[in-house]
């Protein structure tokens, strides 16, 4: 058994015998030195899996042999084990990134740890995360036959996204059986939203444009933890989350980015967690999950035809040619009215380098607001190219690549300067999304005439064919509060991992789209959706 070849540097290597006998024992083969010179030389014969060092030694220091290595074998973990108890060669030997600094006299044991900790820490943490996921699998899938209420929800969803993550960064091969179990639970979240959907939202008085519906009779009863009822919707952001902290005094700081799922937001939390304290909290995107319906209702905190009803030069029908989001500043503008307040705010949006150069330059002059919105883009973009284009489809081959290319995106990205100034703030920071997105496997055929829409997870249209028990749909849609432009329209959603294909060029729609990131209808990642307050620590 060869756990590894280690290189150990001690000018008194004499006196370490029984440790590197142990060392030997626990299947290591260690190669000694009594000087730097000679430790050089060894780094360029021979790849080592670690190098112990002292620091103090004649001839070349610990500090200068160090350099030298890192120079040769630059991915080498070093680990300083000497007598020096010096803050400034502490540091130093830190500031070389050394892998770990230990104060002789050292036991065996303390040795081996760092060995563990250094060379054998991904195979450690695979296995223990593998044991853990057996272990937590039967308790979630009771947990999801067992889900009746959004909390419960909730709380599943968050378990599998702690699981891809930890299971992802482990490099496991048990991520098969947790995109099995997934799958398991999106097939009882669409049985739960089938079933739940339509009364969350439906108009009380059977009209739907009328701009009270039993989603408005909501908002006015107390505020209470329980979701059993209703979940949080995309047009109660404003009223139950932004409203309540100005009414506090706070000002708020709301970013909304483009189709942001959890697992993308824990990431970025990893990256922001020491500037913020951080209250964490999901809700419920409405439907369709698309930046039309859902972000128009979150900034106007009104469902989709009563957007259409009331204001109808600021909705954009899906037949038209211009964007779908170009009022969103005038629709924040009506909800404020609407509740007779008199908050300041301003809007941006940042959809380039360009945009965001341009958001920096007024990020001073915003401090008058009692509210600031600024959404950002690139996420969505990403997703888009990601279809359209093969090198980026190949850059983000499967989940974990994705969210890495999110990650590296925001550590470069004027977002991350935003937080910075942010941290340094008295605002209150609030991130959120409009809907999230799902990887796409599964076809399912569906027939439309020309008119219908072109969006691969909903459709809406007369005399769609389709077979019904593959989809969602919502055959009246003023019920779910929706605009209809023909009498006879209605609206189908696909369900899990599945995207509609039409029969006509069925292999070439299905090999184009297959495994790409697409939104708009019912998942847990497309609708179940951060809701983050930040308050800056100001260190």
């Amino acid at each position: 058994m060869n756990n590894g070849l280690l290189l150990w540097v001690d000018d008194e290597i004499e006196l370490l015998k029984a440790h590197i006998i142990f060392l030997e024992k626990k299947g290591y083969e260690v190669i000694t030195v009594s000087n730097g010179a000679d430790a050089i030389e060894q780094c360029q014969t021979q790849t080592f899996d670690l190098v112990l060092l002292d620091e103090q030694m004649p001839g070349l220091s610990g500090l200068e042999t160090l350099q030298r290595i890192k120079d040769i074998q630059p991915a080498t973990p070093v680990v300083m084990v000497t007598k020096s108890e010096e803050e400034d060669i502490m540091n130093q030997a830190i500031g070389a990134k050394i892998a770990d600094y230990l104060i002789k006299p050292v036991n065996p044991n303390q040795i081996l740890l760092t060995l563990k900790k250094n060379i054998h820490q991904k195979e450690i943490v695979t296995e223990v995360t593998q044991s853990s996921y057996q272990q937590s699998y039967q308790q979630i899938a009771m947990q999801i036959a067992e889900c009746r209420t959004f909390g419960d929800w909730k709380e599943v969803y968050r378990r599998l996204v702690h699981w891809e993550l930890e299971l992802s960064s482990a490099d496991s091969n048990m991520t098969e059986m947790l995109k099995m179990q997934k799958e398991e639970a999106n097939n009882g979240f669409a049985k739960y939203i089938a079933k739940n959907y339509l009364d969350w939202v439906a108009p009380q008085d059977g009209r739907s444009g009328n701009g009270f519906s039993k989603l408005a009779a909501h908002s006015r009863k107390p505020q209470t933890d329980s979701e059993d009822d209703r979940p949080l919707l995309s047009p109660d952001i404003f009223k139950r989350k932004v409203f309540p902290l100005i009414d506090k005094g706070e000002k708020v700081f709301l970013i909304v980015i483009d189709n942001f799922r959890f697992d993308q937001w824990r990431i970025l939390s990893q990256e922001i967690g020491d500037m913020f304290d951080i209250e964490e909290d999901l809700y419920m995107s409405i439907l369709p999950t698309a930046t039309q319906y859902a972000r128009n209702a979150i900034f106007s905190g009104l469902m989709p035809q009563q957007i259409a009803t009331m204001f109808p030069d600021l909705w954009v029908d899906e037949d038209e040619e211009e964007g779908k989001n170009l009022n969103e500043a005038p629709l924040i503008e009506t909800q404020i009215e609407r509740y007779r307040r008199h908050d300041r705010f301003s809007y941006h949006k940042i959809n380039d380098s360009a945009g965001a150069d341009k958001f920096m330059q007024q990020y001073r002059n915003l401090e008058q607001n009692d509210l600031n919105v600024l959404v950002v883009n690139f996420i969505d973009m990403l997703s888009h190219a990601r279809t359209e284009m093969r090198m980026i489809r190949e850059l983000a081959n499967n989940e974990s690549a994705y969210r890495s290319i999110t990650l590296s995106w925001f550590r470069h990205s004027v977002l991350a300067d935003v937080f910075k100034e942010l941290a340094q703030s008295a605002y209150k920071v609030i991130i959120t999304t409009d809907h999230g997105s799902i990887r796409t496997t599964s076809p399912v055929k569906i027939i439309g005439d020309r008119n219908t829409n072109t969006n691969l997870r909903y459709k809406l249209g007369k005399n769609l064919n389709y077979d019904a028990r593959q989809v969602f749909t919502i055959k009246n849609p003023h019920l779910a509060q929706l605009p209809t432009p023909n009498l006879s329209t209605s609206y189908v959603f696909a369900t899990g991992d599945s995207f509609f294909a039409y029969p006509n060029n069925y292999n070439y729609y299905v090999s184009y789209y297959k495994d790409t990131f697409q939104h708009g209808g019912i998942s847990m990642e497309e609708m179940i959706v951060p809701l983050v307050t930040l308050t800056p620590r100001k260190r």
